[in-house]
């Protein structure tokens, strides 16, 4: 099984995130963010990943650390999970309405970190989690799982849909692109023989 388990212990935060990526959705969320579960779950659900995540943050100072560093320790698993990347389909994009909302999301799981994010929220905050964390949480989960990722809120005008819409996207691709291709008989999917 695909998996890998991330400590991480700062002045900040401490954190531990367990990921399987062939699981069944099972998702044991604690943030301390209730909206950063919300989307968190609705990630695992929509991806068929086992995932836990438990953090302890500074939240009496704001959002910030809590959800940045669980993105890093989210993309450091998955990253691991991925591990030597070898007969995965590599590529994967999704669509995924949620009422007026439309999201989108492509991923190359090449190696190689970039995000090009088009996924502006109107309101300053959703519930407890500052909306332009939902940017930088994406931004910081390529650098760490070393991803291309690109990702468009297309239109809606709830940002809770808007911003749900875009974590189950990522869920889809991400899970199309991870998943083992037997036509590929465990070599690295590159011309290049290597990531």
């Amino acid at each position: 099984m695909r998996s890998a388990t991330i400590e991480r212990r700062t002045r900040e935060t401490e954190i531990t995130v367990s990921l399987a990526l062939d699981g069944s959705g099972k998702a044991e969320i604690a943030t301390g963010i209730g909206m950063l579960d919300h989307l968190l779950e609705s990630f695992a659900r929509h991806g068929l990943f086992d995932l836990t995540v438990h953090c302890k943050g500074d939240l009496h100072i704001d959002d910030h650390h809590s959800a940045e560093d669980v993105a890093i320790c989210l993309g450091q698993a998955l990253d691991r999970a991925l591990d030597e990347r070898r007969g995965i389909v590599r590529t994967g994009h999704s669509y995924v309405p949620m009422d007026e909302a439309l999201a989108f999301v492509a991923i190359d799981l090449s190696g190689r970190p970039y995000a090009v994010l088009d996924v502006d929220l109107t309101n300053p905050r959703l519930g407890d989690l500052t909306s332009d964390l939902v940017r930088h949480f994406l931004e910081t989960l390529a650098v760490h799982g070393r991803m291309n990722l690109h990702a468009r809120i297309l239109y809606g005008r709830n940002d809770h849909h808007r911003a749900e819409a875009v974590f189950k996207a990522l869920a889809r691709a991400l899970d199309a692109a991870s998943r083992i291709d037997p036509r590929l008989a465990g070599e690295v999917p590159s011309t290049k023989g290597t990531l």
